[in-house]
């Protein structure tokens, strides 16, 4: 069966036909800053991408009407537990409106299921930016009316997570782990019995700082940045969450060259790189708290993990908790298909996307 993916980011579509498990093709569309600042909107670009996606397999000469299904990364979707689910027309409809805030990656299931409507096939998404698994304790925060949520890297983490199981023995529903995506975001989650119990939040700003963002900072300080004058709330939301960290300190969004500054002798690259480490180390010691200490293993995953005299850092801190496994790059592509396959071959049952948010405080 033949199975396309896609994955709509914020400066590229990435696209892959797979047969079965076999990748035929894989290929990363890269999309112009100026292009893209030319749509006001996310939404406004859908027909942009869609084009884009059609011309690329037209020069391969993939024939849409035999694809069996469409698998999309998800987005802009009321929380919602992991899994395979369809493309309804209300997934759909939430999609395109970005109930759950706004990003190009809401855009992947809105085509998915309009070549789907078009050429025939099934529309999928799996594993969704917007699963929501947590344990109800770690949802406590000191504000009346503010909650702690899950905004982590859940396509990759679960597929790293499902990976690792498969190489040793395990299967996912029965381990507990932490992992860690290392990337332009760093998210560092409890995975209980296959559930994602408990993890920082990269979007509302918890964690490790990260090459884009800042992380945890005093919250005296982010007040009086805000109060200075010197920011409106857009400008400090961005130097806050997509031009912080490593891209705030030094210019660049790109960890291989402060690495490898700090392994020429950089003072001050040695600091951050060390300090990012040790706070990603911190937050694998929280997160297996949260497993009460019975953790099988901790994965290191993401662009990142390539690095390893970075993730060497990681586990000299934290390997005592549990063996350390490093698994360098990203499974969405992966982990889309695969989704999906399982689906086509009646192994998992694809679940109902409702609308309506896993958790709300009954209190």
């Amino acid at each position: 069966m033949l199975i396309m993916t896609i994955n709509t980011g914020s400066t590229s579509t990435k696209i892959a036909v797979y047969d079965d498990e076999t990748e035929l093709f894989a290929e990363s569309i890269a999309h112009g800053a100026e292009t893209l600042a030319s749509f006001p909107t996310v939404q406004s670009q859908l027909g942009f991408r869609e084009s884009e996606i059609l011309r690329e397999l037209l020069r391969r000469g993939v024939q849409l009407r035999e694809i069996s299904a469409f698998s999309g990364r998800g987005g802009g979707l009321a929380s919602c537990e992991g899994g395979v689910y369809e493309v309804t027309e209300l997934l759909f409809d939430h999609a395109s409106r970005g109930i759950n805030g706004t990003h190009p990656a809401q855009l992947s299931p809105q085509i998915a299921k309009r070549f789907a409507d078009a050429y025939g096939g099934r529309a999928f998404v799996v594993d969704p930016p917007d699963t929501d698994e947590f344990d109800e304790v770690s949802r406590a925060a000191g504000l009346r009316g503010v909650y702690r949520e899950s905004h982590v890297h859940a396509l990759n983490q679960k597929a790293a997570a499902r990976d690792f199981c498969a190489a040793n023995g395990l299967r996912y529903e029965d381990a507990n782990l932490v992992v860690a995506h290392l990337g332009g975001g760093i998210s560092v989650t409890a995975h209980g019995k296959g559930r994602m119990t408990d993890s920082n939040d990269i979007i509302r700003g918890t964690g490790p700082m990260t090459p884009t963002r800042a992380g945890e900072l005093p919250y005296a300080a982010v007040l009086d940045l805000a109060f200075s004058g010197e920011y409106d709330k857009k400008t400090l939301k961005d130097r806050l969450n997509r031009l912080g960290g490593l891209t705030d300190v030094f210019g660049t969004s790109d960890f291989r060259k402060v690495w490898r500054l700090a392994r020429e002798g950089d003072r001050r690259a040695e600091f951050y790189c060390a300090g990012m480490a040790y706070q990603v180390a911190k937050h694998i010691g929280a997160m297996a708290v949260a497993l009460r200490g019975e953790v099988d293993a901790i994965i290191l995953t993401g662009g990142i993990a390539n690095e390893r005299g970075f993730t060497a850092l990681i586990e000299e801190r934290a390997g005592w908790i549990a063996r350390v496994a490093v698994l360098p790059g990203e499974f969405e592509t992966q982990a889309l298909a695969l989704g999906a396959l399982r689906v086509l071959r009646d192994e998992e049952t694809p679940k109902e996307y409702t609308g309506q948010p896993v958790w709300v405080a009954g209190f």
